[in-house]
């Protein structure tokens, strides 16, 4: 008499590795809820099947008495594992789905071998359930990390850049964005700083982000501080004018936003399709946007010199023979455009990625100031790997932490729908960003809510040096008190002393050095800020003052200010032995011709 089964039965080929490998797998996600049992011994115990069949396909036995084999066997067995439901819910409902999935079953069962042999190619011998836990605890420590040098690089700056005596003052870029939009303005410009513009309360929003920062590096209060930080960083980037208009402020705003929701699974996808626009869209633009030196190769000839903030690496790097800049364009181009689509794929290759990316992060912050670009760009690819991989590099106490603090996490059905439903829109967002970049037709529903979720930064086009500078026009600001003699101001971090090295700043950014690079590649009058940054020196402006690094005028101001556009290019081995100068420069004209304050601009 043969013993009624009390569950549902999967009955497989116990001589077959591909087989035992997967029913292995299966068995972690399913637990007591599925026997699972080979038909070299079980066959015994359902009679009413022939053997041959049990051979040819995977049945899954009810209870009930029911009986289901191939695709079918396959996806309900999946529908009682938790979150995975769908593929069931596709071979029942969407016509065609069941033949295809039928007809794919066909195909791996008749070519076993093969399918193993890629299972230990993509997965490894183990296939493990992947976990995430220790993954979202140390992503949220290094998201900390980067909000920490954010906030602290902003708040060193504030007054400077954006304060009442600053170089775009706050209070009235408000009044002018009010005066436009009225009561709209709220919405277009999202910042707390619409309750108060101060210098006080510039300060300690800035100073309450890094104090912030440090309670999620710590992990105190994560819900609640992620919010908060996300909502800090936020105003200020849409305070900052031109000074906080960079693709990693609003990376780390998307990064940021993303983190509040890091307890739900979607949101590894999120991240992941997230690391792929930026990687991929970085390739994209070099190509699309014609530039000659990206499709010839020969675009790194000049990177490393005319970049904004080259480091002293990025001046050796940049005496390599030009068949090195070559290859080193090429496999940029691999990384940029082919590896991203390795996130898409099974353990090892997504992992491949992770590895090839965060190693082409590591050259560009050793070759250049990028802020904290490169470092939160490597954070992310934290979510190409498992836990699996990173306890192999962790101490126990830190896996253990990070168990208590995500394994047991419960959400609400009404939760998981409305994360569900926010990352549908976030991921129609996404693929329309890619879209729109390729030049396709964007829908006016799917344009309008992109444009009214655009202030918040939730979803960004990315892409950096579509087009390669080629030179490097250096513009040296000058004071005069009899309008004769002049002498230069003299930046913490961007080219003028022609023996000064090229110094390592990031992940702090100098945001005065970087946006006088930007105002070099066009002229004044396209950069207002300039002019205003021109008037604070004659005004004495200590909080302006006090962004450079040497003021040639310390007792009173100067009566004149002009501004002198130099041709920079780096020297060479020699000349730098002989000399002790890591710059060379000639002079192009004048940039800003000399202005003095009137009686109104004077005080």
């Amino acid at each position: 008499m043969n013993e009624e089964p009390t569950r549902p039965v999967m009955i497989y080929d116990g001589d077959c590795a591909f087989c035992r490998t997967w029913i292995r797998y299966w068995l972690q996600l399913t637990g007591e809820r599925v026997e699972y049992a080979p038909f070299q011994t079980a066959a015994d115990r359902f009679p009413q099947i022939p053997r041959s069949d049990f051979e040819a396909a995977v049945h899954l036995m009810w209870p009930d008495g029911r009986v289901s084999k191939g695709a079918q066997a396959v996806f309900q067995t999946l529908a009682l594992m938790p979150n995975r439901a769908w593929p069931l819910w596709l071979y029942d409902h969407v016509p065609a789905c069941a033949s295809i999935g039928e007809w794919a079953y066909r195909v791996i069962a008749a070519h076993r071998d093969l399918f193993y042999r890629l299972t230990l190619l993509l997965w490894g011998q183990d296939v493990q359930p992947a976990t995430f836990s220790l993954v979202r605890w140390s992503f949220l420590k290094a998201l900390g990390l980067i909000y920490f040098f954010a906030f602290l690089s902003f708040a060193l700056q504030a007054t400077g850049l954006i304060g009442s005596q600053g170089i775009l003052p706050l209070g009235e870029f408000l009044q002018q964005v009010q005066s436009q939009a009225g009561s709209q303005s709220y919405l277009l410009l999202p910042t707390i700083f619409w309750f108060n513009s101060g210098d006080a309360f510039l300060q300690i929003v800035a100073w309450m982000g890094v104090g912030l920062s440090v309670l999620l590096i710590v992990g105190l209060a994560r819900r609640v501080v992620v919010v908060l930080l996300f909502v800090g960083y936020l105003s200020i980037v849409n305070a900052g004018q031109v000074f906080l208009a960079f693709q990693w402020d609003v990376l780390l705003l998307e990064a940021g936003f993303l983190a509040i929701f890091i307890d739900f699974e979607v949101t590894i996808w999120l991240y992941r399709l997230l690391l792929f626009r930026l990687m991929f869209l970085s390739g994209a633009v070099k190509l699309l946007s014609g530039d000659p030196t990206w499709h010839n190769l020969t675009a790194l000839n000049y990177h490393f010199e005319t970049q904004p903030l080259p480091t002293v690496i990025g001046w050796w790097v940049h005496q390599l023979p030009e068949e090195v800049h070559r290859l080193s364009n090429v496999i940029m181009f691999g990384i940029e455009l082919a590896l991203p689509f390795f996130i898409f794929l099974p353990r090892r290759p997504r992992m491949l990625a992770g590895a090839g990316i965060s190693a082409f992060m590591i050259l560009i912050l050793l070759t250049g100031n990028y802020a904290f670009f490169s470092w939160l760009t490597m954070f992310l690819c934290l979510f190409l790997f498992d836990d699996a991989a990173l306890r192999r590099f962790t101490p126990q106490r830190f896996i253990e932490r990070a168990r208590r603090v995500f394994v047991h996490q419960t959400h609400s059905r009404l939760a998981r729908w409305a994360v569900g439903a926010l990352a549908a829109v976030l991921i129609t967002l996404g693929v329309f960003r890619l879209v729109g970049t390729f030049g396709g037709d964007v829908p006016e529903p799917i344009g309008a809510v992109s444009d009214s979720l655009e202030p918040f930064h939730l979803v960004n086009a990315y892409g950096l040096f579509a087009v390669m500078t080629t030179t490097r026009d250096e513009i040296i600001v000058e004071g005069s008190s009899d309008g004769q003699t002049w002498e230069a101001y003299e930046f913490r971090y961007k080219a003028g002393d022609l023996k000064r090295p090229p110094l390592w700043i990031a992940p702090l950014q100098p945001r005065l050095d970087w946006q006088m690079w930007f105002a070099a590649l066009s002229d004044y009058q396209s950069n207002p800020w300039l002019v205003n940054f021109a008037v604070r020196l004659l005004q004495g402006a200590l909080e302006v003052l006090a962004l450079v690094e040497r003021n040639p005028f310390p007792d009173r101001p100067p009566r004149y200010i002009r501004a002198v556009l130099y041709d920079y290019r780096f020297t060479d081995p020699a000349t730098l032995n002989s000399t002790g100068a890591w710059w060379r420069r000639e002079p192009i004209g004048l940039y800003l011709p000399p202005i003095a304050l009137t009686s109104s601009s004077a005080n």
